[in-house]
C-alpha cells in the first residue's frame, strides 16, 4: 500500500490475522473435529466460529488486489517478501535446535530443503501463492484497468465458474479443485478485487447489506455442512458437502469474504490514537503467520499452550481467546524485531554502497 495507510483497511488485516490464527487453533488443535467424530455442542460451535472465521486468507488478497490494481509494481517488493520468509525459515530451526526443543538429528535433508527453499517447496502455501501474484499483478493489473466493466464482468464470470461454482454443486472431488490453495484462485481473488475497485458491487456499499451478507454466508457454510452431515448416512453424496464449505474457493466463504471486505472498505476509523496504533500494528500480521505457521512450530505451539486439556470441553473458548491474543502479541514482537534488523542492514547498505531504487 503506498503513501499513508488507510487504517479502515489495516484493521481488516489485523482482524483476518486473528482469525486466521482462531482457524489454526481450532482445526490443528483438534478442537473441530468431523462432525462423524463428534455430535456435540462443543464442536457445532467451535464449527460455527470456523464458518465466521474461513474468511480470513480471501480477505486479505482482495486487499492486496484492491491496492495493487492501481499502485506502482516494484521488483524490490519481491526482495523484501523472499527475505521476511527466508528470516523466519532458517532462523527458526536454528533456535529450536540451539535451545534443544528440536534434536537436531530429527531434520532430515528434505526438512532442510524446506527451509533453504520455502517457496519452491511450499512451506508457507500462501507465501507461494502470494509471491506468484505479486509477480503477475502487474499484467492483471494492466489487464483490469483496459477492460470496459462488461468484459471485465465476463473475464470474472469464467473465473468464478471455474474456479468456484463449478465445485461448490457438483457432488464429486473436481482433479482442477484445489480448495483455494493455489495461484490459480488468488489471481481469480485479484481480478475480484480489481473490479471492486474499478466498478464496485453497488448494493453491497450499504453497511447493513454488507453486514447482512457476511453474516449469511457464514451460517450457511455451517449449516449446510451440517445439514450434509445429517443427510450422508442416507445419501452418500451428501457426505462431499461435509466439509467442502469451508474451502476458501466456495461460493459461501467468497461470498463472505467479499461482504466482510466492503464492511471495513465503508468504515471510517477516525484519525487519532487508535487510528496511529492499528497503523503501526498491521505490517507485522505476515510476521505473525511466517512464525506460528512454521513447520517446526505449526502443532508444536498447540501443544506448548495445553489445547488438548481444553478440546472437547466449553473451556476452550476462554482459553482459544487467550492463546490468539498470545501468539498475536508473540508473534507481533518477533516481526518488530525481524524489522528493526532489516531495517539496521538497510542503512548499513545505503551507507556504504549507496541506494538505488529497484
Amino acid at each position: 500500500m503506498n503513501g499513508k495507510r488507510q487504517a479502515n483497511f489495516e484493521l481488516l488485516r489485523i482482524v483476518a490475522m486473528f482469525m486466521i490464527i482462531t482457524l489454526h487453533y481450532l482445526v490443528k488443535g483438534s478442537v473441530a473435529v468431523p462432525f462423524a467424530e463428534s455430535d456435540s455442542g462443543v464442536n457445532y460451535f467451535a464449527w460455527l466460529i470456523e464458518a465466521f472465521c474461513i474468511v480470513a486468507v480471501n480477505c486479505y488478497v482482495l486487499i492486496s488486489g484492491y491496492f495493487m490494481v492501481e499502485s506502482v509494481w516494484k521488483p524490490g517488493r519481491v526482495v523484501s517478501l523472499l527475505c521476511q520468509v527466508l528470516f523466519y525459515a532458517l532462523l527458526i530451526p536454528c533456535v529450536m535446535i540451539g535451545t534443544g526443543m528440536t534434536p537436531g538429528r530429527n531434520l532430515g535433508i528434505y526438512d532442510w530443503i524446506a527451509c533453504v527453499l520455502p517457496i519452491e517447496t511450499e512451506h508457507y502455501w500462501f507465501a507461494t501463492s502470494y509471491l506468484l501474484l505479486y509477480l503477475f499483478a502487474p499484467f492483471l493489473a494492466a489487464g483490469i484497468r483496459q477492460l470496459e466493466k462488461r468484459q471485465l464482468r465476463i473475464v470474472l464470470g469464467l473465473l468464478l465458474c471455474f474456479f468456484s461454482l463449478g465445485k461448490t454443486i457438483v457432488p464429486v472431488k473436481l482433479v482442477t479443485d484445489q480448495y483455494g490453495y493455489s495461484f490459480g484462485w488468488f489471481l481469480c481473488l485479484f481480478v475480484m478485487a480489481g473490479y471492486i475497485r474499478k466498478y464496485g458491487i453497488a448494493w453491497l456499499e450499504k453497511k447493513f447489506h454488507a453486514v447482512l451478507v457476511y453474516v449469511s454466508a457464514s451460517l450457511l457454510i455451517w449449516g449446510t455442512s451440517l445439514l450434509s452431515h445429517r443427510l450422508a448416512g442416507r445419501i452418500d453424496a451428501f457426505s462431499y458437502y461435509e466439509n467442502m464449505p469451508y474451502t476458501y474457493n466456495h461460493l459461501f466463504c467468497l461470498a463472505g469474504a467479499v461482504a466482510l471486505f466492503y464492511v471495513f472498505k465503508n468504515s471510517q476509523v477516525k484519525e487519532g490514537r487508535a487510528a496511529d496504533i492499528i497503523c503501526m500494528l498491521a505490517p507485522y500480521t505476515f510476521g505473525i503467520y511466517l512464525l506460528h505457521e512454521h513447520v517446526l512450530v505449526r502443532y508444536e505451539w498447540m501443544r506448548w499452550l495445553g489445547v488438548e486439556q481444553a478440546a472437547g470441553t466449553w473451556r476452550f473458548v476462554p482459553h482459544m481467546i487467550g492463546c490468539v491474543l498470545l501468539v498475536y502479541a508473540a508473534g507481533t514482537a518477533v516481526d518488530m524485531v525481524r524489522a528493526r534488523l532489516f531495517g539496521l542492514a538497510a542503512s548499513w547498505r545505503k551507507r556504504h554502497y549507496g541506494r538505488k531504487e529497484i
